[in-house]
């Protein structure tokens, strides 16, 4: 039986179309990922923690260190930038993409593909953070982040890097239970997703607005109007497969 290429009724958006903030990653095992960029604000805040952190490490570190004189003074230096150079680093690296600011805001960084982020791509991103500040208080930065969909700074272009919030995982809703129907033809991911998305909001949804809904998809799929609901749950749970 030949394939019928789209379900819904109204064209997909096009490439590029921005509809919410959220970032959608096809991993290579076929899993969607979704992700949610962090904005400027919280982004903002999280550095203030973090800058809050640091001061309060060198402002101890050399008040220890000045009680050694000359040699305090050489060693502050180090201390000064293994602190404002490697502080954000480790974090990121060893703590699974968060320094103390970014978990305290529910944040942490990922590469692009939302794996956890390495130290090449950390080292980039913080090391670019110069380039943010100019010309003044991170105008540089600020401007990248307004322009970007996700909120990148220059940095984050050039490591490939995203600072994304931890979403806590959420349980999907379950199927209506229904005896399990194979479709009348192989259907896309998009397609699978459409009649498993029916399936999950039964209870959401209206009378009427579940029988618009089952119109829409009964056509493509070959299923009698009268009994669309029926039978779309029915294929839903067809492609949930045994349990």
């Amino acid at each position: 039986m030949p394939h019928t290429p789209a379900l819904a009724a109204q064209p997909a958006p096009a490439p590029g179309t921005v509809l919410d903030t959220r970032f959608h990653v096809e991993t290579p095992e076929g899993i969607d990922l979704v992700m949610r960029p962090a904005g400027l604000l919280v982004r903002a805040l999280a550095f203030a923690i973090d800058l809050a952190i640091r001061g309060v490490i060198l402002g101890a570190m050399f008040l220890v260190l000045s009680l050694l004189g000359q040699l305090g003074m050489g060693l502050g230096a180090i201390v000064l930038f293994l602190v404002n150079w490697w502080y954000m680093v480790l974090f990121e690296v060893l703590n699974q993409g968060r320094s103390p600011g970014k978990q305290y805001m529910g944040l942490r960084v990922v590469h692009d593909d939302g794996t956890p982020i390495g130290w090449a791509a950390s080292l980039t991103r913080n090391l670019l953070r110069f380039v943010d500040v100019l010309p003044f208080a991170y105008t540089f930065g600020i401007l990248s982040c307004l322009y970007t969909r996700t909120f990148k700074r220059l940095g984050d272009i050039a490591a490939g890097s995203l600072v994304v919030y931890r979403d806590v995982p959420l349980q999907r809703p379950p199927l209506v239970s229904a005896e399990p129907l194979r479709a009348p033809f192989t259907l896309s991911l998009h397609e699978q997703r459409a009649v498993m998305s029916f399936s999950e909001r039964q209870g959401e949804l209206s009378a009427a607005r579940r029988q618009e809904l089952a119109a829409i998809l009964a056509g493509p799929l070959q299923v009698p109007a009268a009994q669309a609901e029926q039978q779309l749950n029915r294929i839903a749970s067809g492609l949930l497969g045994p349990l």
